[in-house]
């Protein structure tokens, strides 16, 4: 009796697992029905959630419940499927008695959809880049990308804007990123043409990646500046722009036009933590570089603290502006910031620490001389006087300091610190927040939704109301004539 009870026991674990993979195809399947009603009714918010719960079952995605679904979705034997099966790794036998024993009882359709089509080479290619097959991602990528090139439907925008970024994706982890660049200004000028937005700005924006990958900033402003211009589609392509503008502006050291752009990164979805960290290590870069010290919370956000950790100790050697503990921190972290590509502009800090400390020495100072200054500074260089000189006028030239320089005597004289409040200063900062606070509002009320033509219907009852009580009244003085004519 014990050994029936065991035996009993023992399948029902392969029951559960075996239950998990109809669970996900039957998922997909459903996926698979929403795409075709939102195909036959042209509606392309279905296809967004479609994409939406691909993205929920991403982890769940096997080589068993794709070949099911493929079988399901297109018809097997075809040039389609035969390409896309060709990509999957092969089942083992209890796995093919599952998908056969699944599909047996599916019908697959005569004549599948676009839609589908595109919709099966998408799940296929996250596949092979979930798995790390690069190659044949490539592969599967470069035939998507052929296959799109016919068809010109409005409800597939959006699942190309996806192919499209998975395509330079699978180039980009082989580290052949530069090949497809012709194809991506080929793909942008054919989406132009068909009036595809979501595809123009998701090109755009992997071209420009596609240029500052290989440090080509020129061409990359060159692009930006003569592609189209029109409202933002997705939010997550709008804050990208934003994101590799700022890079593009920083470069060519217009650090109060890159300073907008990351402001405006807030935005960014909160999902997205990887693209936060990216943003947040430019802007806080960017704010050193205009003279500005980021605030403590910036680096205490959730999820950024180790990432920020470099940042934060470079802040503060800036913040202090001893050139000492500036060099130290680059040389401890130059492997971060060669990884983040944040080291050429971590070079160009330095003037901006021995700025702040010759402005702590001002204000601690009425009158200090320049050998002391120079020692403050901990100047390294052969002839240390000359060069605090040089730049204790070069201070005084752009209005860093308050100071004058007696060349004579080897001194540096600080004026009196007047009332900050007795300037522009608090204007100017109050003008700032105001305008950061306007624009997102004015961001919020764009991103509103509306049913469609909801004035027009609201307007065409009101005029409906009017025609007809203007009739009854019509009616009524025609009836009253007749009543007098009788």
């Amino acid at each position: 009796m014990t050994q029936d009870v065991e035996m009993k026991e023992l399948p029902a674990p392969s029951n559960s697992v075996t239950s998990t993979t109809p669970s996900t195809l039957q998922h997909l399947k459903e996926i698979a029905s929403l795409i075709e009603s939102s195909a036959y009714a042209r509606e392309v918010r279905r296809i967004v959630r479609a994409i939406r719960l691909t993205m929920i079952l991403r982890r769940k995605l096997k080589a068993t419940v794709l070949s099911g679904f493929l079988n399901y979705a297109l018809n097997p034997g075809s040039e389609v499927h035969t390409r896309l099966s060709s990509y999957l790794p092969k089942e083992d036998e209890h796995d093919m008695e599952v998908d056969t024993a699944t599909s047996a009882t599916q019908t697959p359709a005569k004549h599948p959809l676009p839609e589908l089509e595109i919709y099966c080479y998408l799940l296929v290619l996250i596949f092979l880049i979930d798995q790390k097959k690069y190659n044949e991602a490539k592969a599967c990528s470069a035939a998507s990308i052929a296959r799109l090139k016919n068809l010109n439907r409005r409800t597939i925008d959006v699942l190309a804007s996806r192919l499209y970024s998975y395509y330079s994706l699978s180039y980009e982890l082989t580290g052949d990123l530069a090949e497809i660049r012709g194809n991506l200004l080929a793909l942008h000028r054919i989406a132009t043409l068909r009036h595809d937005e979501l595809g123009q700005e998701t090109l755009l924006n992997l071209l420009l990646r596609n240029y500052l990958h290989y440090n080509l900033y020129d061409q990359a402003e060159k692009l930006r500046s003569k592609a189209p211009r029109f409202e933002a589609h997705s939010n997550q392509q709008f804050c990208r722009y934003l994101f590799y503008l700022g890079k593009i502006r920083t470069i060519q050291l217009e650090y109060t036009d890159a300073k907008s752009p990351s402001c405006k990164l807030l935005e960014a979805p909160v999902s997205a933590l990887g693209f936060r960290v990216q943003c947040n290590k430019w802007a806080v870069i960017v704010r050193l570089l205009l003279g500005e010290i980021p605030e403590r919370t910036v680096f205490m956000q959730k999820g950024m603290e180790k990432a920020l950790r470099p940042y934060f100790e470079l802040t503060n050697a800036v913040r202090i502006g001893d050139l000492e503990l500036f060099k130290s921190v680059a040389e401890k972290f130059s492997t971060t910031f060669s990884s983040d590509r944040t080291h050429n502009l971590i070079v160009r800090l330095r003037h901006n620490v021995i700025r702040t400390g010759l402005r702590n020495i001002s204000i601690s100072y009425s009158r200090i001389s320049l050998a002391d200054v120079a020692q403050k500074l901990r100047l390294d260089s052969a002839n240390p006087i000359a060069d605090a000189e040089s730049i204790v006028a070069k201070a005084i030239r752009d209005g860093a300091i308050d100071a004058t320089l007696d060349h004579a005597n080897g001194w540096m004289v600080s004026k009196e610190t007047g009332d900050i409040y007795s300037t522009n200063e608090p204007q100017f900062a109050f003008n700032s927040r105001i305008a950061f606070c306007l624009n997102m509002h004015n961001d919020a009320v764009r991103a509103l939704r509306f049913p469609p033509n909801s004035h027009k219907e609201k307007e065409s009852a009101e005029k409906r109301r009017e025609r007809q009580q203007q009739e009854q009244e019509l009616a009524k003085h025609i009836a009253e004539e007749d009543d007098d004519e009788f």
